[in-house]
């Protein structure tokens, strides 16, 4: 604003004339800190709630990026979601209170957030892997998901107070009115970037290739619009800084990109061996297979599912055996596996002459495709997919059977191949709910067959959940494997629950061959070990809502 009252004298003693041709040359000009002039100032306000809009989908892509990898090379999901939302959480706060400091020039200060942001959060991923591959994987990969948490949420908590007093610069208005104009554009651009990552970015690009297009989109978004609104702040020198500031970042993010393939081929052959033969980012999990088909001279076949071992070498079938054989003793027309998509306990199943029909509810489209088109899972698998007795559909397990609770025919096996619960995995396919629904499928008669989990803690929790339903249960054990055969794997022999509305008895079919590494003595010797150690008071069933 220019200062009407009259000229000050000069130094000359002079009317001071000769100052009047400077201070209309600075009216020519904008002042810092004043609004953006001409069409540039009715497109701010849009283009600022825009830029929130955008940094909180950037944001919530990192965040979730940083969880799924974190469970991924940690384990423990449930513990890498605790980490990364806490730390998250309390930089962000920390990121805040630095923001008060960057307030002069908040368009400047926002721009090299926004950079350093697009440039962290898209590297994330590939830093993880690296320290994976290269570093020590448990302590600096740990470390590095927390330092890179941490400084992802300092950058994110700056972004409001820089955003609000951009608002204000644009126009001056009551401060609630503009903090719930921009509190909107954050939480909107929250849900956008929370269902992208799941059901776009997760299954077209992977983990690392979405946080390198993330990082670009919140370069380009996010500092862009701002410099280029606000581009009066800055002297020109600075200007072409910051504008080559934020090409450097997508430059570097495009040679990221680049090398993408190589890093994320290093990093699982550091995780699963250096035989990786098929990796895939669907929808629902990582899937990844290793080694090679049966009777070859390479090293045997292992598949992963989200880094836990489902299929591990040449003893994968004592797990399916163990599942599936004491089960079929009895009437074993119609049968029901929930999960099972790579195709080997259909497998088993098959070999039991009385069944005539078996119905798979497998959630993951690309498991079963990959069972039926990899030449070596397929050969695993007997070709088990192609058996005219063979239904799929693809559907969620409690999704299906909630839909399916009402109908009256029943099946005379239900069993239930989703993984055993542990420590941070999911356990919704052991809760009492669902355990209830599966037992509601159940023909007169029928015998539904769980994977327990260890004898220690899950087995119990599991068996009332069964009990729960008004089911008699049966805890036992499959064969013992030579060696563990994939990282992780317990070297114990994996626990089971055999229930039914009657006392089940452990037996063995006779209308299939005898399996390898099961018999009907030995099963019930692992039924008296297992039921020496239950706990006199049991442990509470597991609950979808408790």
């Amino acid at each position: 604003m220019i200062n009407r009252s009259p000229d000050p004298p000069t130094r000359s003693g002079l009317d001071g004339a000769s100052d009047r041709p400077r201070v209309r040359a600075a009216s020519a000009s904008p002042v810092r800190g004043a609004p953006p002039p001409g069409a540039r100032r009715q497109l701010a306000r849009p283009l600022v709630l825009l830029a929130a809009f955008v940094c909180a989908a950037c944001g919530l892509v990192y965040e979730l990026e940083l969880v799924a990898v974190g469970g991924t090379l940690l384990g423990d999901s449930v513990a890498q979601t605790s980490v990364v939302l806490s730390v998250m959480v309390f930089a962000m706060g920390v990121g805040s209170l630095l923001a008060k400091r960057l307030t002069r020039r908040p368009a400047t200060s926002f721009a090299l957030v926004e950079c350093a942001l697009a440039l962290t959060g898209g590297l994330s991923v590939l830093a993880l892997y690296s320290c994976w591959a290269w570093l020590d994987r448990y302590g600096a990969t740990a470390a590095g998901l927390i330092g890179t948490t941490f400084l992802i949420g300092v950058l994110i908590g700056a972004e409001i107070p820089l955003l609000m007093t951009l608002i204000q610069r644009v126009r001056r208005e009551h401060a609630g009115r503009a903090v719930a104009d921009l509190s909107a554009a954050d939480y909107v651009g929250a849900l956008v970037g929370g269902l992208a990552f799941p059901f776009l970015l997760l299954p077209a690009l992977g983990p690392a290739a979405g946080a390198l297009l993330t990082g670009a989109v919140n370069a380009a978004a996010g500092a862009a619009v701002v410099l280029w609104l606000f581009r009066e702040e800055q002297p020109r020198r600075v200007r072409l800084l910051l504008w080559a500031g934020c090409g450097l970042v997508l430059a570097l993010l495009a040679v990221a990109a680049a090398c993408t393939g190589a890093i994320e081929r290093a990093a699982r052959q550091a995780l699963y061996g250096a035989h990786v033969r098929f990796a895939v980012q669907s929808r629902h999990q990582e899937i990844v297979l290793a080694g090679d088909a049966p009777g070859r001279a390479g090293p045997p076949l292992q598949l992963f599912l989200d880094g836990r071992p489902a299929v591990c070498g040449p003893d994968e079938y004592r797990d399916h055996e163990a599942l599936v054989h004491p089960a079929m003793a009895g009437r074993s027309a119609r049968v029901l596996v929930l999960g099972g998509g790579d195709g080997l306990v259909l497998r088993e199943v098959l070999r039991h002459s009385s069944v005539r029909s078996v119905l798979v509810v497998e959630a993951d489209p690309a498991l079963t495709e990959l069972a039926r088109t990899d030449p070596a899972l397929a050969a695993l698998g007997g070709g088990s997919y192609r058996d005219r007795r063979v239904r799929l559909v693809h559907a969620e397990p409690l999704a299906w059977l909630r839909s399916q609770a009402r109908r009256d025919d029943g099946y005379d096996v239900v069993l239930s191949d989703l993984p055993a619960p542990g420590p941070g995995s999911d356990r919704t396919a052991h809760t009492e709910e669902f355990l209830g629904l599966a037992a509601g499928r159940l023909a007169p008669g029928g015998r539904i067959a769980v994977r327990g989990g260890a004898p220690a803690g899950p087995l119990w929790a599991v068996e009332a959940g069964l009990r729960a339903d008004g089911l008699h249960t049966v805890a036992y054990q499959g064969s013992r494997p030579a060696a563990p055969a994939c990282p992780g794997e317990p070297a114990d022999a994996a626990a089971f629950l055999l229930a039914g509305r009657r006392d089940p008895a452990l037996a063995l079919a006779g209308d299939a061959p005898p399996p390898r590494s099961l018999t009907a003595d030995g099963l019930r010797a692992s039924a008296a070990r297992l039921a020496a150690r239950r706990p006199p008071r049991p442990p509470s069933a597991y609950r979808l809502l408790g």
